[in-house]
């Protein structure tokens, strides 16, 4: 799964990057490193990996990863709020984007707009995703309008589908309604997949706070509904999380238990992206690996298969499973079958949170 950070200029989308991942990258904003994209892989923790590795002992243990991608920030503020097209492409692929939201003071690094203002910010970056999907979306039906003339009899009806389906979301965007919230089709769907909108992937935005600062709450902005519907959100400061991800891992307990900031940054990230995109994980298990793999809650078995190997799908026969509470009492596969436990399930099981699944395949 791979995160994009965006965000204004001194959000904090650096100091944030390196909470998350432990980077230490330069964030003051002066140096060459302002112009430059960072990568960093995190680890999702999962506990019931630790509890299957001591049953099976495999060779390796592979928990989920998400890839956090923080890329730089516009040159000024004039030519854009956030947006760059230079790295569109990254932002295309992206699952999900983390907002980052500045919502702390500090007079040695001066707000570009003037004052600090979260619930302007968060807007400005919001909307600029739409502004780029608008641009897409304008270019798309100028194009396909002036195709349309070309395009021969037969073809015509599917020339005219593909044209309705991106003034459909033109349309909703221009009533600002994002294109993840807009009802369309599957056929809709699938043409307007092809242009990756962003609009289309799911939003967390993280209020980079004061250390002693109360929660910032979207609910409480005062912003449009469907601007912000289903976009997700955590409070965190990101200069004090970066600082504590540099420490030793007992050294850092005991501050942030000094502190009270409860679960990492990296952890509170993590559980409301789970959230904010419907996420699930489900496990294999065997003497040579013992792997968690994360998918959309109740996605169908068949695809989840297909997430491992895309032979997989094809040659689908079953899915043998059992839920991780299950596992735990009967302590075996074996003895879940036994019990009753272990279920049998075809194409179109919904794959749900700590599902052990073993897939029997035709390959």
């Amino acid at each position: 799964m791979d995160t994009v950070i965006i965000g204004l200029p001194q959000s904090g989308k650096t100091t944030l990057f390196n909470a998350l991942t432990l980077g230490k990258s330069d964030a003051s904003g002066t140096s060459g490193s302002a112009t430059e994209m960072h990568m960093g892989v995190v680890k999702v923790p999962d506990p019931r990996l630790d509890s299957l590795a001591e049953v099976y002992n495999p060779r390796k243990v592979v928990p989920a990863e998400i890839r956090y991608i923080d890329l730089p920030g516009p040159e000024s503020m004039a030519k854009s709020q956030g947006i760059s097209g230079k790295y569109r492409n990254i932002l295309q692929s992206a699952t999900a984007f983390l907002v980052a939201v500045r919502a702390f003071s500090n007079e040695a690094v001066p707000h570009p707009i003037g004052d600090v203002d979260p619930a302007r910010d968060l807007e400005t970056m919001l909307n600029e995703l739409s502004f780029a999907d608008l641009e897409v979306l304008e270019r798309a039906s100028t194009r396909l309008g002036d195709q349309m003339h070309k395009t021969k009899p037969a073809d015509r009806p599917a020339a005219v589908r593909h044209k309705d389906a991106v003034e459909k979301a033109r349309a909703g965007l221009e009533d600002g309604v994002p294109v993840r919230l807009q009802s369309f089709t599957d056929s809709e769907r699938a043409i307007l997949v092809n242009y990756q909108l962003l609009t289309d992937k799911n939003v967390i935005a993280v209020f980079n706070t004061d250390e002693d600062a109360d929660d910032i709450r979207i609910a409480d902005l005062g912003l449009d509904h469907n601007l912000v519907q289903g976009v997700g959100e955590v409070n965190i400061s990101a200069r004090i999380e970066a600082e504590l991800a540099m420490m030793d891992a007992d050294e850092a307990a005991e501050f942030r238990a000094d502190l009270e900031l409860g679960d990492s940054a990296t952890r509170q990230v993590i559980n409301e992206s789970y959230h904010t995109l419907g996420l699930v994980s489900f496990l294999t298990v065997g003497d040579d690996e013992v792997r968690a793999w994360s998918v959309p809650g109740g996605m169908p078995a068949v695809d989840a298969a297909g997430v491992i190997h895309t032979d997989f799908t094809r040659g689908f026969i079953r899915a043998e499973g059992i839920a991780y509470d299950d596992f735990s009492v009967c302590g075996s596969m074996a003895q879940g079958r036994k019990e009753g436990r272990l279920r049998s399930e075809g194409k179109t099981y919904p794959v749900r949170d700590g599902d052990i699944i073993n897939f029997l395949v035709n390959t």
